[in-house]
């Protein structure tokens, strides 16, 4: 591997450690720590969000335009270092939330910007990039067995104890680290010329909106919001789940589903060969569907395979869905759009359908709050109806294409 790979390798480690490293746990944090209401979590997962539709904004109007790209990415990270030990060491939700919102705000723009960064140092970004992206999954993986594993902090003597607040503090660290560390990757000039219009149409991917009048890509687009509902709950609600049913090293056995992405992003390219794009995307929604239903009739018990089997769901969940979605999009959008038509659905998916997916994940798991607990099998049982419902109105609505996905 070249010199320069390693370094990307190390920056794109670091950059999903710090993800993996508290956004997992959040959930089961706010309810134990803090206790947090359904509500209010929903509202911290929702930072997400909103830190996906203002992240454009960060990128289009100030990293695109006057700064290296290296630069704002160590200033992002060092300042996401400060908030995120403010949230270490808040003490309620209402001391809490504000630093959450500010630290997503700062942290949503980083995610373009590594891949910016990458692609520049890159002479074939179609072969070299997934050799790099790969270390991201690694780090989010490392941050989940470093939880569970080496602190045990998810463990239910250590949650009752407080302990989860430490993810906070080893995410602050590596923030900090990825900051300074930010600051010796190769520069990465402004892509905009200073004197080039840039439009808020560009911005936020607008010109884009035009593929909708294609009725197929009406379909898909609409879906992908809608399929956000489910994707909601699993980010919300897994980690808590898994902890209150007494299934131990939760936050380490979920790093299953992101060894599941790594494999499934290999075979994606074989399903879309021999099924088309209808039926993978069919594939992807159908498996939201029967993981709820495993999470529904699992236990930590004897049934504790289904819970498994249901986190290890998540490569085809994800990659047969959202990855084979921007392959999809990237072929109906044409050389001029291919940039915005990628921005449009990240902003319709990650911005506003995570915005209504978290809302709902917080108002459903509310309602069924039981006895100090919840009663999850019917939790759960929403989510998977509600795929079932997009499963059957896409495969009705969306008629059989055939797409070119190598690029």
């Amino acid at each position: 591997m070249k010199q320069i790979h390693i370094r990307l390798s190390v920056m794109m480690f670091l950059q999903f450690f710090i993800w993996g490293g508290w956004f997992v746990t959040l959930g089961t944090f706010m309810d134990n720590n803090l206790n947090a209401a359904g509500g209010e979590i929903a509202m911290a997962f929702s930072t997400q969000s909103w830190g996906a539709i203002i992240a454009p904004f960060i990128i289009g109007l100030i990293a695109d335009r006057y700064f290296n790209a290296e630069r704002i990415l160590g200033i992002l990270h060092i300042l996401g270092a400060v908030l995120m030990y403010q949230m270490y060491v808040a003490t309620d939700f209402g001391s809490f939330y504000p630093y959450v919102l500010a630290y997503m705000i700062a942290y949503m723009p980083t995610l373009a910007l590594v891949n910016s960064v990458s692609f520049r140092q890159m002479t074939d970004p179609s072969k070299e990039f997934s050799k790099i992206r790969v270390f991201g999954t690694i780090g989010w993986i490392v941050a989940g067995l470093v939880i569970s594993y080496v602190f045990s902090w998810d463990a239910q003597e250590a949650i009752s104890g407080g302990m989860l607040k430490n993810t906070f503090l080893m995410t602050a660290i590596a923030s900090l680290l990825l900051g300074i560390y930010s600051f010796t990757l190769p520069k990465t000039p402004p892509a905009v010329a200073k004197g080039e219009k840039l439009t808020v149409s560009d911005i936020l991917g607008l010109d884009a909106l035009k593929l909708l009048n294609n009725r197929n890509f009406a379909v898909f687009f609409v879906s992908s919001i809608l399929i956000c509902i489910p994707l909601a709950f699993y980010y919300q609600n897994a980690n808590p789940f898994l902890v209150e049913v007494g299934v131990a090293n939760a936050t380490g056995k979920m790093t299953i589903g992101q060894i599941s992405e790594v494999l499934f992003m290999l075979l994606l390219p074989v399903f879309l060969t021999k099924y088309g794009i209808k039926k993978t995307l069919l594939f992807g929604m159908l498996a939201w569907a029967i993981r709820y239903a495993l999470f529904a009739f699992g236990n930590a018990d004897s049934l504790v395979f289904m819970l498994l089997l249901g986190i290890a769901l998540h490569g085809i969940c994800y990659d047969f869905f959202f990855v084979s979605g921007q392959i999809y999009t990237d072929s109906k959008a044409g050389e001029k759009f291919k940039s915005s038509a990628q921005g449009m659905i990240t902003l319709a998916t990650y911005g506003v359908g995570m915005l209504i997916g978290f809302w709902v994940a917080g108002q459903i798991t509310d309602y069924f709050v039981v006895d100090g607990g919840h009663a999850w099998e019917s939790i759960w049982m929403f989510p998977a109806g509600f795929a079932v419902l997009v499963f059957i109105i896409f495969g009705i609505a969306f008629k059989k294409e055939d797409i070119s996905y190598e690029k």
